[in-house]
């Protein structure tokens, strides 16, 4: 089963009818923005971050000497 011009068509409508006119391109930005995040993680370029400090990964309780 294919996605054929007329049920574009309707599927158009409905989301038109259930969202509005103006919400649609914050839905649209809000799609590709996600789909671009996942696109970057499935790459594994991740997020850049400022910050260069860091952090100790052992957090065991040492006694003082």
């Amino acid at each position: 089963m294919g996605l054929d011009g007329p049920v574009l068509i309707l599927i158009a409508a409905v989301v038109l009818l259930m969202f509005g006119g103006k919400k649609i391109p914050e839905l649209m930005k809000g799609l590709g923005k996600g789909v671009k995040e996942f696109k970057d993680a499935t790459n594994g370029e991740g997020t850049t971050t400022t910050n260069n400090t860091t952090t100790p990964t052992n957090t065991e309780d040492k006694p003082k000497v």
